[in-house]
C-alpha cells in the first residue's frame, strides 16, 4: 500500500479523502494549515486508522520545506488538493485577492510538487495528483481568478506528466465538479453586492440550486484511489455528476456562442438559455 501526502484536509475534499484512502489500507499523512481547528486527528485515532496530521501552509516556503525535509523520500503519492474559491467579475475582485488564489490553488500545488519530484525520479516510481476543478476547463463568469489559477494548474501539469513520463512518475488531474463540500455549501463565497454586474448572482445559482444531483466528496475520494490503484495511463479523471455535462455543454459551443450566453444582460434570458442547453432550471433560485 501507498504512503500518501494530502494536502488541504482540514474540510471537504480532503478530510474525506484522507480517511477514505486510509480505511482503504493506504498511510495517509494529512496536512492542513491548523490541525487544530479539525477533527481529522481524533477521528483517525479512534478507528485506528494509518493516518498522520501535520501543520502545512502551502503558501509559505518555509512550511512547506519544513514538512517534505522529514518525508519526501517515503512518499509514494501526492495529492495537491489544498484551494481556495473566489466569485467575483474583474472589475470587483481586488489584486490582493487574485495573487492570493493564484498563491495557494497553483504556486502552493507547485511548491510541494517540487519537493518530491528528486525522491520519485531516483526511484523511477510515484504518483501526483492534481486537484483542479471543471473551473480549470471551462471559464465561467465571475470566476476569473479562481479560472485563471486552474488553467494554469492543468498547463503546469499536462506539462509535468511529459517530463516525468520516462521516470516512470504517474500524473493526473482529478476534476471535480460541483461537489457537496463546504467550499460549495456552508462557505460558498460571496461576491460584492453592490456590483453593476449580475454573474455573480447568475454563478451562485448553480451551486445554490435545490435540484442540483447530490455530490458527496467520497466520490473525489474514490477516484483519488483509482488514479493511484488501477494503472488506468489518462491524464484527465473528471469526476462528479455534473463535471461531464459541463464539460459537453462548452465543447459544444464555439468561443463566440459561450460569450455571447454569458453576456446576456438578463437574468431570465440566461436562465431561459441554460435550461433549453442543459437541462438545469434555475429560474427559481
Amino acid at each position: 500500500m501507498a504512503r500518501i501526502l494530502i494536502t488541504g484536509t482540514s474540510k471537504g475534499i480532503g478530510y474525506d479523502a484522507a480517511l477514505f484512502l486510509a480505511r482503504a489500507g493506504h498511510q495517509v499523512i494529512a496536512t492542513m494549515r491548523n490541525p487544530g481547528a479539525c477533527d481529522l486527528e481524533k477521528v483517525a485515532s479512534e478507528a485506528k486508522l494509518p493516518v498522520t496530521v501535520l501543520p502545512l501552509d502551502v503558501d509559505d516556503d518555509a512550511s512547506v520545506a519544513a514538512v517534505f525535509e522529514k518525508s519526501a523520500a517515503s512518499i509514494d503519492v501526492l495529492i495537491n488538493n489544498a484551494g481556495i474559491y473566489s466569485i467575483n467579475t474583474v472589475e470587483d475582485e481586488s489584486l490582493e485577492q487574485n495573487r492570493r488564489v493564484m498563491e495557494t490553488n497553483y504556486f502552493g500545488a507547485v511548491r510541494c510538487t517540487k519537493q518530491v519530484l528528486p525522491s520519485m525520479r531516483k526511484r523511477r516510481s510515484g504518483c501526483i495528483i492534481n486537484v483542479t476543478s471543471i473551473a480549470g476547463r471551462i471559464a465561467f463568469y465571475a470566476s476569473g481568478a479562481y479560472a485563471a489559477s486552474k488553467f494554469a494548474l492543468e498547463a503546469f501539469t499536462e506539462s509535468l506528466a511529459q517530463e516525468v513520463k520516462s521516470f516512470g512518475i504517474k500524473v493526473a488531474l482529478v476534476e471535480p465538479g460541483i461537489i457537496d463540500s463546504p467550499m460549495a455549501t456552508t462557505q460558498l463565497p460571496q461576491f460584492d453586492a453592490k456590483t453593476v454586474y449580475p454573474h455573480g448572482r447568475r454563478l451562485h445559482a448553480f451551486f445554490t440550486n435545490p435540484a442540483k444531483p447530490p455530490a458527496s466528496p467520497t466520490l473525489v475520494a474514490e477516484m483519488f484511489r483509482y488514479v493511484i490503484e488501477s494503472g488506468d495511463p489518462r491524464l484527465r479523471f473528471p469526476v462528479g455528476p455534473d463535471a461531464l455535462p459541463f464539460i459537453g455543454w462548452r465543447t459544444a459551443l464555439s468561443d463566440e456562442d459561450w460569450v455571447g450566453l454569458g453576456g446576456l444582460e438578463r437574468d431570465a434570458d440566461y436562465f431561459e438559455r441554460v435550461l433549453m442547453d442543459t437541462g438545469v432550471d434555475l429560474r427559481s433560485v
